[in-house]
């Protein structure tokens, strides 16, 4: 099974046992990232959330770019959790949750959210 969506600034594929993030363009310049591999059994859930790219504050940056309004790429810790963001518009935001992982979350910028969303829960079984 090898599914992908298409994607403003990023790329999900889900490959059978995996989800693969890949951050397209200039986007892996500023999240100092070109692609994040997570094995499925790591994915808690998926969810689209325009309000959590809303938010003006990022957590504290340790690796990449925030500039308010244009792009918020890059890890922050936010609420003592790594997060991984890609994000221009927040109204294209999914928000994948991980456990045993680097990142507990990645806010992401997809260009189709609810079919991201449903699928990788189809990927999860649910």
């Amino acid at each position: 099974m090898h599914e992908r969506s298409q994607a403003a600034t990023a790329e999900v594929e889900l490959a059978e046992d995996a989800l693969i993030v890949h951050v397209r363009g200039m986007d892996q310049l500023w999240a100092l990232r070109s692609r994040l591999e997570i094995p499925l059994s790591h994915v808690v859930g998926a969810h689209a959330d325009p309000q959590e790219a809303q938010w003006w504050w990022r957590g504290t940056r340790t690796g990449g770019t925030h500039m308010p309004g244009v792009i918020t790429a890059g890890t922050f810790y936010q609420e003592g959790e790594r997060v991984f963001w890609d994000v221009h518009d927040p109204e294209k935001t999914v928000v994948i949750r991980l456990k045993d992982e680097r990142y507990a979350r990645l806010v992401i910028e997809v260009e189709d959210p609810p079919a991201t969303v449903a699928a990788i829960q189809e990927a999860l079984g649910e």
